[in-house]
C-alpha cells in the first residue's frame, strides 16, 4: 500500500463498536475496556471506504488507582493529598491509553503514534498515561512525544534467571519455548532438583495458580512469559491544561 493512502485517512471521534471488529488484532483481545473516550482513523478513499471504513482505534480509560509507576514519573504528585480525596484528583487529572490497535493492512505507516499524538491534546486533560507490554517492541508510545518510565526487574525473576543460567539455560534461550523446556527436561537429578525448587520459589508469587502448576512445557511457557513480563509505563504531560484541584477540598484536606 502506498504512504499516499495517508492523505486519505482522518481522525475522528468514534465509539466502543468501532474497537470490536479490530480488536482481535490487539494482543490483548480476549479482555474487555470500559472506554472514557474512542477516537478511530477512517479512510475515506471512495473505493477503500467500502472495505475498511474504520482502519484505526484508540480507547481512553479512566485510570486505576494504585500504581506505582504514576507516583513514581510524577514525583509522588498523586500520593500528596491524602487518600480522601485521591480519587477524585487522580481521576480529574489522568486518563489512560487502554487500546491502540490498527489493520494489519494499514500498519508500517506511522499511523499508531499518529493516532496518540493527534488525540491526547482533545482529552483537555493534564496526564496521559499507558502502560504497555508491547511498548518495549514497538515504541509508537515514545515517537507521539510520551516519556519512558521503566520498571526495576523483580528480584524474583533475577534470581530465576541467574538460576538458569547455572544450569545452562540462558536469556537466548527463552525465546524457544520448546528448547527450554527440553533443557530443562534434560537436567541431571542434582540440577534438576536445583531448578524446580527455585521455580516453586517463582511461582509462589502467582498464588494458587503458580502453585499447581505440573511440570509441562505449559508451565516453562507460563514461566517464560512472566520472566519478560515487564510492563513500561509512558506519561504525557499536557502544558495547555492545569492541574484540576478544588481548593475546597485540598482546604478541608490539609485540616484533616
Amino acid at each position: 500500500m502506498e504512504c499516499t493512502v495517508k492523505k486519505y485517512l482522518k481522525i475522528v471521534e468514534g465509539g466502543i463498536a468501532d474497537y470490536k471488529p479490530l480488536a482481535r488484532f490487539h494482543y490483548r483481545a480476549g479482555r474487555a475496556v470500559v472506554a472514557a473516550k474512542v477516537y478511530k482513523i477512517i479512510d475515506t478513499h471512495p473505493l477503500r471506504s467500502q472495505i475498511e471504513p474504520v482502519v484505526g482505534v484508540i480507547i481512553y480509560t479512566m485510570p486505576v488507582i494504585n500504581l506505582q509507576m504514576r507516583n513514581i514519573a510524577t514525583g509522588g504528585l498523586f500520593c500528596k493529598l491524602g487518600r480522601n480525596v485521591v480519587l477524585d484528583f487522580i481521576n480529574a487529572n489522568v486518563r489512560t491509553i487502554g487500546r491502540v490497535v490498527i489493520e494489519p493492512r494499514y500498519r508500517s505507516l506511522g499511523l499508531a503514534h499518529w493516532l496518540i499524538e493527534e488525540t491526547m491534546p482533545l482529552l483537555n486533560t493534564p496526564y496521559i498515561e499507558a502502560l504497555a507490554v508491547m511498548g518495549k517492541v514497538n515504541p509508537f508510545f515514545q515517537k507521539a512525544g510520551m516519556l519512558k518510565f521503566e520498571a526495576a526487574e523483580p528480584m524474583r525473576s533475577v534470581m530465576l534467571k541467574q538460576a538458569l543460567s547455572v544450569v545452562g539455560i540462558e536469556e537466548r534461550d527463552f525465546v524457544d519455548i520448546e528448547l527450554t523446556h527440553g533443557k530443562l527436561q534434560a537436567l541431571k537429578p542434582k540440577g534438576k532438583e536445583f531448578i524446580e525448587k527455585e521455580i516453586v520459589s517463582f511461582l509462589a508469587a502467582y498464588g494458587r495458580r503458580g502453585r499447581n502448576m505440573p511440570d509441562c512445557e505449559m508451565r516453562t511457557e507460563f514461566i517464560l512469559s512472566k520472566l519478560s513480563d515487564r510492563p513500561v509505563y509512558y506519561l504525557w504531560r499536557n502544558g495547555n491544561v492545569k492541574l484540576n484541584i478544588s481548593p475546597q477540598r485540598h482546604r478541608e484536606e490539609l485540616k484533616s
